[in-house]
C-alpha cells in the first residue's frame, strides 16, 4: 500500500503549493478519486474475510471509477466549457458537452484500469507511468500550462522515489491505491493537455497489456481456449522463460521511446 504515501505526498504538495482551478484541480481530484477506490479495494483484500477477501468485485470497481470519470467530465465540459477534441495534424472537432463528458470518462476509466492491470511485476507500472507523466508534463509545459506541468512533475517525483524501492526485488508495492490513482490522474491530464488521442501512443504498452487480458478473456469465454499461457502479456513472457528484470527493462525502453514519439507528434501535429 505504498500508493497511500503517493496519495498523501501528491495531495499535500499540490494543495499547498500548486492548486489551480483551471489546471490542477481536476487532475488532483482524479488522482484522489482513483486512489480512494483503490484503497477500499486494498483494505478489503488485506483485512477482509471470506468472499470479500478478494477485494472489490470488478463490476463494482468499474462502476465507481466510471462515476469519478463522469463527474469530472461534467465539470470539465459544462463548467470549464471545453467541448472540442483535437485530432493531431487534422484540427479540432466539436463533440459537444455530452461527447466531451463521455470522452473524459473513457479516458479516466480506461487508463485507471490499464495501469492497474499492468501493475504485475516489480517496477513495471511505476517506470512506465514515470515516462507517461513526464511526456504529458512536457506537453503541458510547452503549452504554457505551468501548474499542470508542476502536477505531472510532482507525481513523477513521487514515482522516482517509489521505483527506487520497487525495482526487483521490491521492498514496497503501490497496490490498487497507487495504480488507480496514477491511471485516473493520467487520464485527466491527457484530456486537459488536449492530447486524448496521444494517450494510446504514449501509453501503448498499457494498451497492449490490457488488450492481451481482454483477448484472453474473450477467447476463453467464447472459444474455450487460451491465446496466451497467462495474461496479461508480461505474465505470458514470464511463462516463456523471460526473467522479471528482462521484461521490466524492455518494457521501460518501449515506454521511453513511445513517450518521445508522443511529444514529437504533439509538437508537429498542432497540440502545442
Amino acid at each position: 500500500m505504498a500508493g497511500i504515501i503517493g496519495l498523501v505526498a501528491v495531495t499535500i504538495i499540490t494543495w499547498v503549493f500548486n492548486l489551480d482551478r483551471g489546471q490542477t484541480w481536476l487532475a488532483l481530484a482524479g488522482f484522489i478519486g482513483g486512489s480512494v477506490i483503490g484503497t477500499i479495494d486494498d483494505m478489503i483484500n488485506v483485512f477482509g474475510s471470506g468472499k470479500g477477501a478478494a477485494g472489490l468485485r470488478g463490476p463494482i470497481k468499474f462502476f465507481m471509477i466510471s462515476v469519478v470519470g463522469l463527474a469530472l467530465g461534467w465539470f470539465f465540459a459544462a463548467k470549464i466549457g471545453w467541448t472540442t477534441l483535437l485530432v493531431p495534424y487534422l484540427g479540432r472537432i466539436d463533440i459537444g458537452v455530452i461527447g466531451m463528458i463521455l470522452v473524459f470518462a473513457f479516458s479516466v476509466v480506461a487508463t485507471a484500469n490499464s495501469v492497474n492491470i499492468t501493475d504485475g511485476l516489480d517496477g513495471l507500472s511505476g517506470g512506465l507511468t514515470i515516462f507517461a507523466y513526464l511526456a504529458f508534463g512536457m506537453i503541458a509545459l510547452l503549452q504554457g500550462q505551468y501548474a499542470l506541468f508542476g502536477f505531472c512533475m510532482t507525481v513523477a517525483g513521487w514515482l522516482f522515489s517509489y521505483v527506487w524501492f520497487n525495482v526487483p526485488p521490491a521492498r514496497f508495492m503501490m497496490g490498487d491505491a497507487g495504480s488507480f490513482a496514477l491511471g485516473a490522474g493520467l487520464g485527466v491530464v491527457a484530456v486537459m493537455t488536449d492530447s486524448f488521442l496521444l494517450l494510446p501512443v504514449i501509453g501503448l504498452v498499457f494498451v497492449v497489456e490490457t488488450g492481451s487480458s481482454l483477448i484472453q478473456i474473450v477467447s476463453k469465454k467464447f472459444f474455450h481456449r487460451k491465446i496466451f499461457i497467462s495474461a496479461p502479456i508480461h505474465h505470458h513472457l514470464e511463462a516463456k522463460g523471460w526473467g522479471e528484470p528482462k521484461i521490466v527493462m524492455r518494457f521501460w525502453i518501449l515506454g521511453l521511446v513511445l513517450a518521445i514519439l508522443g511529444i514529437f507528434i504533439a509538437t508537429t501535429g498542432g497540440v502545442i
